[in-house]
């Protein structure tokens, strides 16, 4: 990743995580980033967060308490590398807003009911809105001369098919709710959907693709002709894969059962399913790094936790090759994706006989860069496509403020 002092024409870019604070300051034309970093494991005592600014490299390792916390730690961090974020030539302010319910399916500008609709849509995003809405009220107290853009992870799914976006309940109700499949990780989808043709040499629109976006979140998707036509999330970012510390796909059942069961109210439910199951729940760990360590140290829990995650995983892998119909490329990426090779080759192993072929070594192969990971012979092109939200949120944050 280029980075250079330059602050000028710059947009600050702004993603948050159920855990994690990803930013970039970031010229949108060239794509050269000024700053970046990240604070991850955000609520642990041992949280860490690393600032990148021109050959300068800031690192700070403690407790994090809160997404508020964090935020004021990376503008600790540009003031002590001497660049105050309010005289840094800064055009706008891009922040990845999870969920933008039925209204929202463009970049749009922030003001006051901006923001009082993203909180009206807290409850279906409850491990993200909130979190998205304290880097915007921070933002715009602290560059409150600067505009601020939100740009949505929804938008991306917002044209998915009827029938796809439906789900099978009362009519009448889902239309008075507003409930349909509105997918995420929207923005990371797009962009590595489309870098993928650029790096295959080939037209979006005649490429058949299924991303796989494998984070602490993680989200697959169909795209057909650079339209996606299936995703794995759905009302929420809790339908589907197996995550971090959400369930991803369980029985509707199950809901009521622990209500009745176990005395449990909505609300711990909630929290249950969003917070304290996936990997944490079946193994007391959610970071992917470390599930490896007791997997390959034997760890019981953690083992059938990774099993879990990857026949999950190849159902979806699966199911989408159906949709589809013609598979050109498989496509990996996010932390997960873009860093844990036996992952990727248990999650297609054994399916030579639908054409895909994984070469080991090039599987192996350490790169920041995409490339691709499947043998010559193999019908079906396995790639790795490292994603760049911020990249993808810069731009549409200047066309949004263009008009």
């Amino acid at each position: 990743m280029t980075s250079q002092n330059n602050p000028d024409n710059t947009v600050l870019v702004l993603n948050a995580g159920s855990s994690s604070l990803k930013y970039q300051l970031v010229q949108p034309d060239s794509g050269t980033v000024v700053a970046h970093g990240l604070v991850e494991r955000i609520g642990e005592s041992q949280a860490r967060v690393e600032h990148v600014q021109g050959d300068e490299k800031n690192e700070f390792v403690g407790e994090i308490a809160d997404h508020q916390a964090g935020l004021a730690k990376v503008f600790d961090l540009f003031s002590e590398a001497g660049h105050d974020l309010g005289s840094e030539g800064i055009v706008a302010v891009g922040h990845r807003v999870v969920h933008g319910g039925p209204k929202f399916y463009r970049p749009t500008v922030i003001d006051d009911d901006v923001v009082a609709a993203i909180r009206d849509l807290e409850d279906l995003a409850p491990l993200h809105n909130p979190v998205n809405l304290v880097g915007i009220e921070a933002v715009r107290e602290l560059l409150p001369d600067v505009p601020s853009v939100a740009v949505f992870d929804t938008a991306f799914f917002h044209g998915l098919p009827d029938h796809v976006a439906t789900y099978a309940i009362d009519r009448a109700l889902a239309k008075k709710h507003d409930i349909r499949r509105y997918g995420f990780h929207g923005t990371s989808h797009e962009y590595v959907s489309g870098a993928t043709a650029d790096f295959l040499g080939a037209d979006r629109e005649s490429l058949n693709q299924i991303v796989l976006h494998l984070g602490n979140g993680a989200s697959a998707s169909a795209i057909e002709g650079g339209r996606p036509v299936e995703t794995s999330m759905g009302l929420t970012p809790l339908e589907g894969l197996v995550m971090g510390t959400r369930s991803g796909d369980v029985d509707p059942g199950v809901v009521m059962y622990l209500r009745r069961a176990a005395d449990m109210d909505v609300d711990q439910i909630d929290t249950m399913l969003n917070r304290e199951a996936g990997l944490k729940g079946l193994s007391g760990e959610n970071d992917f790094r470390t599930l490896t360590e007791k997997v390959e140290a034997g760890d019981a829990d953690a083992t059938l936790a990774y099993k879990v995650y990857v026949h999950r995983l190849r159902k979806y892998i699966g199911a989408y090759m159906v949709t589809l119909g013609r598979t050109d490329a498989i496509v990996f990426t996010a932390g997960v994706g873009e860093n844990a090779p036996k992952l990727r080759a248990d999650s297609l192993a054994g399916l030579e006989s639908f054409g895909i072929r994984i070469d080991s070594e090039r599987n192996a192969a350490r790169s920041r860069e995409a490339r691709v990971i499947s043998s010559d012979d193999s019908a079906v092109t396995v790639l790795v496509v490292p994603t760049n939200e911020e990249l993808a949120i810069a731009r549409q944050s200047v066309a949004a403020l263009a008009g």
